[in-house]
């Protein structure tokens, strides 16, 4: 037997490797699902980020999957539709909002001073907010029979409520409302709104130009709603 046939039969056999198939995952390989204990939080804070960045146009299911880092049935899986998702992120919105009324409800000085500081943090939010805000009021994207939704909808008709009560229209709230109460809450949120819409959508560029020296976006607003205020008498 030749020397180079005696050697091979002496080379120890190594152990067959096993196919990639069959080999067990090392601990670091095993795929997990994403997974921080909080996926609906996270969905959320996700979908908030696609509306301010790209718009209601830009916010889809597709689109906070992506951007939460997840699969695109996590969205599904939490809320259901398109309409399950914008709906709580509006009641994340008017929560927020409600919270930043009610700080400025808060502050010190006469009802009327309340009231006039409500109405700067109404627009002040928006302002932080507009894609939130817009969320907000596009009532035929929100599903309103949802709890959350609808708890933060009242909330924030009754803190408006109890603005225009606290600047001497009488009280406001509940279900049933006199003409003369309507009247004066759609006519508060008509001024305060409308204004809102038109800073945010810049038209109102060339009228706070030609305003005098030291005067602002801020100083508009309040001569619009002293001049709004029912006259009181002196000391209220």
């Amino acid at each position: 037997m030749s020397t180079k046939t005696e050697q091979l039969r002496a080379r120890p056999r190594r152990a067959a490797t096993p196919s990639l198939r069959a080999r067990p995952r090392r601990a670091a390989e095993v795929v997990t699902p994403y997974h921080h204990g909080a996926l609906r939080e996270a969905l959320l804070e996700a979908a908030e980020r696609v509306l301010e960045r790209d718009g209601l146009a830009g916010l889809t299911l597709r689109a906070v999957a992506r951007e939460a880092g997840v699969s695109h049935a996590a969205p599904t899986h939490h809320f259901k539709d398109l309409t399950g998702l914008v709906s709580e992120l509006a009641a994340i919105g008017f929560t927020r909002f409600n919270a930043a009324m009610k700080a400025a409800g808060e502050s010190p000085g006469t009802p009327i001073d309340k009231a006039m500081a409500r109405a700067h943090a109404y627009v002040a939010y928006a302002q932080a907010n507009p894609g939130m805000y817009g969320l907000m009021f596009r009532t035929e994207r929100l599903d309103y029979s949802r709890p959350s939704l609808h708890d933060a909808a009242e909330a924030s008709f009754a803190g408006l409520a109890g603005s225009v009560a606290a600047r001497g229209e009488g009280q406001a709230g509940g279900e049933d409302l006199s003409i003369d109460q309507a009247a004066a809450i759609a006519r508060a949120w008509s001024l305060v709104h409308g204004y809102t819409m038109l800073l945010l959508d810049g038209r109102l560029t060339d009228i706070l130009r030609r305003l005098p020296p030291g005067t602002d976006a801020d100083s508009l607003l309040d001569a619009m709603l002293r001049a709004t205020v029912p006259r009181l008498p002196p000391g209220s």
